[in-house]
């Protein structure tokens, strides 16, 4: 997946109100970008990290700029754009890279199903057997390579996962799908120490069949690509 322009690096100066990130460009001007993540972003809005914006030309958009990418730790890269890991994901299904995934003949995004909820991907076989694949992104590195998710309290994730275990109980097949978008993340397991509700839920709809994958992506400013699968740990409660 390429980025849809050219992106313009700079440093952070601030995250605030959620969606606002205000950034020095390198030409040494000071813009208010858009910062499509709701969550907590934890460990990638340090001071003065490396960031990369994108600009659009569209004269409608409130603010012209959307915070892209963040260096963690001056030698990480993370994509902090949670619209960009379901397009991923989706290419690399189509494409045969996630293996335990493939051989499905059709595939479809947002399709409606649960109580009120859309799962990301929709796999369908010639056979007319079903996959239900939910995708979540995964950047908080907090040691050894080890990712977690998720990074802040997540009732809807943890609906999410008892929505999943409730299409097994169907007799179809279900998949939480971690994608890596953190290029110092080599393993992933959910975060007790942040969300034990998260954890213990994921505990239990694994015991009734959900499958887990994790896969990393390399990011550059150019664009990024699903690669390979990482380790997915079981999480350890105090």
């Amino acid at each position: 997946m390429d980025f849809p322009t050219e992106l313009l690096e700079g440093r952070l100066i601030k995250r605030y109100k959620r969606f606002l990130a205000d950034i020095e460009l390198l030409n040494g001007d000071v813009i208010t970008a858009h910062c499509p993540n709701t969550g907590s972003m934890k460990r990638c809005q340090q001071d003065n990290a490396k960031v990369w914006v994108s600009k659009s030309n569209n004269p409608k958009r409130k603010l012209a700029y959307t915070w892209e990418l963040v260096e963690v730790d001056e030698q990480h890269l993370a994509c902090i754009n949670t619209g960009y890991p379901n397009k991923l994901v989706g290419e690399a299904i189509a494409n045969g890279v996630v293996s335990e995934l493939a051989g499905y003949s059709e595939q479809k995004a947002e399709v409606k199903y649960g109580e009120k909820s859309r799962i990301d991907w929709l796999l369908t076989g010639a056979d007319g057997g079903k996959c239900y694949v939910e995708v979540k992104n995964v950047t908080l590195l907090e040691e050894d390579g080890l990712g977690y998710f998720p990074d802040a309290v997540t009732e809807r994730g943890r609906k999410h996962l008892y929505e999943l275990a409730n299409m097994v109980e169907e007799g179809h097949r279900a998949v939480m799908f971690f994608c890596v978008s953190h290029t110092g993340i080599d393993s992933v397991t959910p975060a007790t120490h942040i969300d034990p509700k998260y954890a213990q839920a994921f505990v239990e709809v694994m015991a009734k069949g959900v499958e887990v994958l994790a896969y990393q992506v390399s990011i550059d400013p150019q664009g990024m690509l699903v690669t390979h699968s990482v380790p997915v740990a079981m999480p350890e409660f105090p």
